[in-house]
């Protein structure tokens, strides 16, 4: 046991992507052990176990698909054989989205996303919570400034976040007497990951400069301010915190 975590692995759910892997490493060099999901890049996630496990703390990867209705559980049991504690749970996982309005939505779209991340959301909590509710411990959800500045084009990332935020909110109310304590980071632009992708094709350099610009410190996120904040969340600074949804945006919402 140290100061900020019980003995135990925190549980990295999109482990393999930009922001996943620098938040595995972070709480392994609070004294975690960690386990990482990935969906398909399995040598990401091996190479980021690697890092972790050169800091003197155990690893573990395991492919899961959030869009399968019995991965989770699955996934959940594996990850409780190799580590008999979890004390954390983060989804760092999201859909990699096409950028749309609204009206120009197939319902099958619509349906993809709200299946993998919605759905898949409430199948990693009910996989999870029984564990969580017998020892306590902490959830982080990595959600989106969007739910409350509207980003154009970005329905599909938000609107499942929106009602995932809406689940972390009942989780907290319901499982706080079992020391379960469940929050989220709302992101703005991080300067990894999908929006690196999306540099190249959707978002012209105009769009770039004029988000940078619309940040109250001119500058986009990284990684490490990502990180950092679920560290403290998920940690025992923040004991007394549940419930909420903390803006990681540099004042884009302002």
């Amino acid at each position: 046991m140290n100061a900020l975590f019980p003995a135990g692995a925190a549980l990295v759910v999109g482990g393999s992507g930009g922001v996943g892997q620098v938040i595995g490493e972070t709480l392994a060099r609070a004294g975690c052990d960690i386990v990482l999901t990935y969906r398909t890049n399995r040598a990401t996630a091996e190479a980021t176990a690697e890092r972790i496990r050169a800091l003197g703390v155990n690893a573990t990867t395991f492919a899961y698909h959030a869009d399968q209705d019995n991965a989770a559980a699955a996934m959940m049991q594996a990850a409780l054989t190799a580590h008999p504690r979890i004390h954390t749970v983060v989804n760092a996982a999201g859909s990699n989205i096409p950028m749309r309005f609204i009206n120009a939505l197939s319902p099958q779209e619509w349906a993809d996303i709200i299946h993998a991340d919605f759905n898949g959301f409430f199948n990693l909590m009910h996989a999870c919570l029984p564990h969580l509710r017998e020892h306590g411990g902490s959830i982080v959800q990595i959600s989106s400034i969007g739910i409350r500045r509207w980003p154009k084009q970005d329905v599909l990332s938000v609107a499942p976040k929106a009602g995932i935020e809406a689940l972390v909110r009942g989780i907290a109310k319901e499982e706080g007497r079992h020391g379960v304590r469940a929050n989220c980071v709302q992101l703005g632009v991080i300067d990894a990951g999908i929006f690196q992708r999306l540099k190249e094709t959707a978002f012209s350099p105009e769009w770039v400069e004029a988000a940078r610009n619309n940040t109250a410190v001119k500058r986009f996120g990284t990684p490490e301010d990502v990180a950092e904040a679920v560290l403290f969340l998920a940690s025992s600074k923040a004991a007394y915190i549940t419930g909420e949804s903390i803006r990681m945006d540099g004042g884009f919402s302002l």
